[in-house]
């Protein structure tokens, strides 16, 4: 079972604050927020993919001992 990474959960929150980010960019014509909205939003999917990565290497590194 591959275990949950802290960094996964903090790139969901990131992903998340990311798409108000951009929703209240549009709602307000700001497109500068709007941008750092989605840029938020990658850097949240890399983050959780990270979590992800690290989870699965530790269950490897587990199975092996």
């Amino acid at each position: 079972m591959v275990k949950q990474s802290k960094d996964k959960w903090i790139g969901r929150g990131k992903q998340g604050q990311g798409k108000l980010k951009e929703q209240a960019g549009k709602l307000t014509g700001d497109k500068d927020a709007k941008a750092e909205g989605v840029d938020d939003q990658i850097e949240g999917k890399a983050q959780e993919a990270w979590g992800k990565t690290k989870g699965k290497v530790k269950d490897i590194k587990d199975k092996v001992r």
